[in-house]
């Protein structure tokens, strides 16, 4: 057995000693553990992420040394080697996979000084962009929440801004879909975004701009997404029952990460849906909301809006659109709510179109950066 250390991870050099020690075989580290964590984890585990995602459903998730450095291996074979800006909470997997990366390629993360902005993005990278002694300028990465690529997008006119965005080599983006006019807008500017596709109990992403890492596979199964591969997580700590309903083995012995994610893959290509448990049926038709919500973020202005279920008198179930006021553009929210429910219909079907657009002054979050969209519902069933 392998003692756990619980950590706040908000020191990151601290961290990433603990980290290093623990990939190493050390105590393992407990990142936002709640009381009642046991004293000691399986030999081999390295790290226990405790994960409640938008659901509101709590998990601690295990992962071993391995699954984590074959997760960084993965992507530095797929995108390249250098130094990483830790931009998002290091207690969360893609922040964590920021650190393992480091330590893999023998460097120390930047750290934003203070709370993510555009400033200060700007000014961490273009330190990091100083040749040291006896080195000349490394390659660039990190790794953003779709919300991050916006802000800094939406300040891509201030030089220094814009600058220090087309200094990577890649940027990463995941956690939730990246709308396609952000990505659009980051081409535009020359911005290399990097769209991926993950999980916590897969160590991150593993799917990138589509294409499945190379140690990674990917299929369907009755329309729901699995994936394989030597970043899997060892499972639920302190659920049995769980960990064998989500990973399970085929006729062969492979071991496979059920997603909850409806998708398919075509020619090699990974094409997510959305989730399996995000569908309301209005009218006795099942609707996907992820796929609903994905329309509404190509209208102009709702690039960020989140689309709940709520129940409806008329039709059972319902779809309503919350986005922030600031986002909405110059027009009436019915003008914005109508060019919405066209679009969906259009693509979907009438049956599928948003019966409401609720605007507020600001979203909730989670700490990663997601929208905390079991909030986000609770208030908007609040005011029906």
């Amino acid at each position: 057995m392998t003692a756990l250390t619980t950590t706040d991870a908000e020191d990151p050099d601290l961290l990433r000693e603990a980290l290093q020690r623990a990939l190493e075989g050390g105590p393992a580290l407990g990142l936002g553990m709640v009381a009642g964590a046991p004293e000691n984890v399986a030999d081999g585990i390295a790290a226990v992420i405790a994960t409640s995602g938008s659901s509101g459903i709590p998990k601690r998730v295990a992962l071993s040394g391995e699954a984590l450095r074959a997760s960084a291996e993965a992507t530095a074979a797929r995108i390249g080697s250098g130094r990483w800006l830790l931009a998002l909470p290091a207690g969360y997997v893609a922040g964590l996979q920021v650190m393992v990366r480091s330590i893999v390629a023998g460097t120390r993360p930047a750290v934003l000084d203070g709370r993510f902005s555009p400033a200060s993005f700007a000014d961490a990278t273009l330190a990091m962009l100083r040749p040291s002694a006896g080195a000349g300028i490394p390659e660039l990465y990190t790794s953003l929440v779709p919300a991050q690529i916006a802000t800094l997008l939406e300040a891509a006119d201030d030089t220094a801004v814009r600058a220090a965005l087309t200094a990577y080599r890649a940027i990463l983006v995941g956690g939730q879909s990246l709308p396609e006019p952000l990505r659009e807008r980051a081409a535009d500017l020359g911005v290399r975004v990097v769209r991926t596709y993950g999980s916590t109990e897969t160590s991150g992403g593993c799917v990138y701009d589509g294409v499945p890492l190379d140690t990674v596979g990917v299929r369907t199964v009755d329309g729901e997404l699995r994936i394989a591969g030597p970043m899997l997580a060892e499972g639920y700590l302190g659920d049995a029952s769980l960990t064998t309903r989500t990973f399970v083995r085929d006729e062969h012995g492979i071991r496979w990460y059920r997603t909850g994610d409806l998708g398919l893959v075509e020619d090699g290509i990974v094409r997510v849906h959305g989730r399996a448990d995000n569908v309301i049926v209005s009218g006795g038709i099942n609707i996907s909301l992820d796929r609903v919500e994905r329309i509404v973020r190509r209208v102009p202005g709702l690039h960020e809006a989140v689309v709940v279920g709520v129940e409806d008198e008329r039709w059972g179930e319902a779809s309503v659109i919350v986005a922030a006021r600031g986002e909405v553009l110059r027009r009436s929210e019915s003008e914005q709510l109508a060019q919405a429910r066209e679009a969906v219909a259009e693509e979907l079907g009438k049956h599928a179109r948003p019966s409401r657009l609720i605007l507020v002054d600001e979203m909730d979050v989670l700490l990663s950066g997601k929208p905390d969209r079991e909030a986000i519902r609770r208030a908007v069933a609040d005011l029906r």
